[in-house]
């Protein structure tokens, strides 16, 4: 019987691929408690014990004594072979606990299938059968990870009970023996239901944990060129930091491809994006092995290596420009590329990787300042983007007290009505000197100098006060710097700004990105949990480009998220990508939140996304940033419109 259960059981397992995974975290819940085991075998020593000196009968004294030596055994043995210890196979530990556990169950059933045969006294049948049926049962929820062993002690600790039971035949004994047959498959039943609910979960946490996994190497992932992203790289460098021996150096190599906007102007982004990836391709071919080849943003690469001097690293810095610049040929256009780089050492120029990249930074400038095509290194000379830096903040403080800057505002659309649901706020610098400055010229500036407080209340002041002339149902986004947010009375300064305009808390949103909860600071969740109580709402920026968790969207109150641009346009969008919008928009509807694509710019992009499950829609296709009488003209021609027309086609 045992040998056929033992058969069934192990078949069992067998048909699943991940047997041997499963199998040895299963057989490790059979040491995890070795107190409870040595309770357990000290009762029994005590019962089969006492069974043996009120009978005064020799096979019970020698049953007993066997037992005791198998209990002791067992409780040396558990808690050497504790997990946590040295570690055995999994065969092993499974092996060595079926010896024992068979063992001292055969023999517990013995000694009470023994006071049966021999009429004991009647006390000591109940305490020896009593405890034989209290083990049986509780064994097989204890060591329910292991159904083969559980039921194997519940069968051998019984049947002994149940011969004796039918062998000497009173009425009792026949009604015992019945109810006891009806409980090792109620037991059984409960076993496997256990070990089953068990196994599911040892598969679902895997799972989770092979999804995390996945989700973090796409964070750290250019979904264009296939290299590390900044999150990745600033993963890279820390442990590269970690490892670096004392003789050796860290070099960081900043390229920056030279005219690369031209391909995008005259062949179209396709063709820069290949560019792209045929430039990332070289530079790892270029790179030692064990360098980290990162994209940074745009046409900007960086590479870190180890090196032994400065002239491995002139060495490798005119290998990497020399892989760069050979002709290319891409859908049958001649790229001629070359690429202006920066190059820093540390400890040389710098303690740690923060002065590292601002160095390599700065050597970069100078490199393109020289003509571009160039390679340079720094040195302590290099003052001048430290300087430009400082102007940016001077200007931008005198910018806002002169009203240079302007609020623009581009549609977020509703994917099912084609409706404007909301307008996100974006702010522009036109300079009377120097023209339109970018937004990632001035807005590191800002934060990194503290301005970014200053401006980012003014922006959210200005955008209330246009918004509280559009109809009710249409809102206003607002995004919001860490920076912004941590400054001490943030939440009181952005409802201040609401009462003024007389705009209804509900119909702000504030864009956060997931790098805002890096750091878990208790001020950030109290900035939220304030102005969320107020009615404002709050949509999660960026989606899937940082350090994405779901923890954030189960902590904190968000109504909304916006996929990032890159699951949307691109070559290489595909079954991933689309995969991922998917799931996102399924999670969002479950929980009741809107889920906006960005970076829309084709009709096609716009169903893709729409079948995807997303609720809302931003980019070119719609509307680009336009300024606020624009903004209301967008929102008059829509009211003007007839309801069966829609954006979306």
């Amino acid at each position: 019987m045992i040998k056929r259960l033992d058969h069934i059981l192990h078949g069992y397992f067998s048909r699943d691929a991940r047997d041997d995974r499963v199998r040895a975290k299963l057989v490790e819940t059979l040491y995890t408690q070795p107190a409870s085991l040595a309770i357990g075998a000290l009762c029994g020593m005590s019962v089969a014990t006492t069974a043996a000196w009120m009978t005064a009968n020799v096979w019970i004294w020698l049953a007993a004594g066997a037992l005791n030596l198998v209990a002791l055994a067992r409780i040396v043995l558990s808690h050497w072979l504790a997990p946590g210890g040295k570690r055995r196979s999994a065969q092993v530990l499974e092996r060595v606990y079926e010896a024992g556990a068979f063992s001292y169950a055969l023999l517990t059933g013995t000694i009470a299938a023994l006071t049966i045969f021999l009429d004991a006294d009647t006390h000591v049948q109940v305490l020896a059968f009593g405890y034989a049926l209290a083990y049986g049962n509780g064994i097989s929820a204890r060591n329910a990870g292991r159904p083969f062993i559980a039921i194997g002690q519940l069968v051998l600790t019984v049947v002994p009970v149940l011969i004796a039971s039918f062998a000497v035949a009173t009425p009792p004994l026949i009604v015992l023996g019945v109810t006891t047959t009806l409980m090792i498959f109620a037991m059984t039943s409960v076993t496997m239901t256990v070990f089953r609910t068990l196994k599911e979960q040892i598969f679902a946490a895997e799972a989770s944990a092979q999804m995390a996994e996945r989700m973090r190497e796409l964070a750290r992932t250019d979904v264009v060129t296939g290299l590390v992203n900044r999150a990745g790289l600033n993963h890279d460098m820390v442990e590269m930091l970690m490892v670096l021996p004392e003789e050796r150096k860290l070099a960081l190599f900043w390229l920056d491809l030279d005219r690369f906007k031209e391909v995008n102007d005259t062949l179209g982004h396709p063709i820069g994006d290949k560019v792209l990836g045929e430039v990332a391709g070289r530079l790892r071919s270029a790179a030692p092995e064990s360098a980290t080849v990162a994209r940074f943003g745009g046409d900007e690469f960086i590479v870190v290596a180890q090196v032994a001097d400065r002239a491995e690293s002139e060495r490798l810095a005119q290998a990497l420009a020399d892989a760069i610049s050979r002709p290319a040929r891409i859908e049958g256009h001649r790229i001629d590329a070359a690429a202006s780089i920066g190059v820093a050492l540390l400890p040389d120029d710098g303690p740690d990787m923060d002065t590292l990249t601002q160095g390599a930074d700065l050597a970069l400038y100078h490199a393109k300042v020289g003509g571009r095509n160039q390679i340079c290194f720094f040195d302590n000379s290099m003052t001048r983007e430290l300087v430009r830096r400082k102007e940016i903040e001077a200007e931008l403080r005198a910018a806002i007290q002169r009203d240079e800057l302007s609020i623009f505002f581009q549609p977020i659309v509703d994917l099912e009505t084609g409706r404007i649901r909301t307008f996100e706020a974006l702010v522009r610098w036109f300079h009377p000197e120097k023209g339109e400055l970018r937004p990632d010229e001035f807005i590191p500036v800002a934060e990194e100098t503290g301005v970014i407080i200053t401006l980012g209340n003014w922006i959210t002041a200005q955008a209330a006060k246009a918004c509280a002339g559009w109809p009710e149902d249409v809102t206003i986004a607002v995004n919001l710097s860490p920076a912004q947010i941590r400054a001490p009375g943030a939440a009181l300064g952005i409802l201040s700004a609401l009462r003024d305009a007389g705009l209804d808390p509900r119909r702000l949103e504030l864009e956060v990105t997931e790098s805002l909860f890096l750091d878990d600071d208790a001020n950030t969740a109290r900035f939220i949990d304030d102005l969320a109580s107020e009615g404002v709402r709050f949509a999660l920026d960026d989606f899937g480009t940082g350090y994405s968790s779901l923890g954030y969207i189960h902590k904190f109150p968000f109504k909304k998220i916006k996929v990032d641009r890159s699951f949307v346009s691109g070559p290489n969008i595909g079954r991933k990508s689309d995969a991922i919008i998917r799931a996102v928009a399924e999670m969002g509807a479950t929980l009741g939140m809107d889920i906006v694509a960005e970076g829309l710019e084709t009709i096609e992009q716009v169903q893709a996304v729409r079948a995807a499950g997303c609720t809302l829609g931003q980019g070119y296709y719609f509307s680009r940033a336009v300024p606020d009488y624009l903004a209301a003209m967008l929102l008059s021609q829509e009211a003007g419109r007839d309801g069966s027309e829609r954006l979306v086609g």
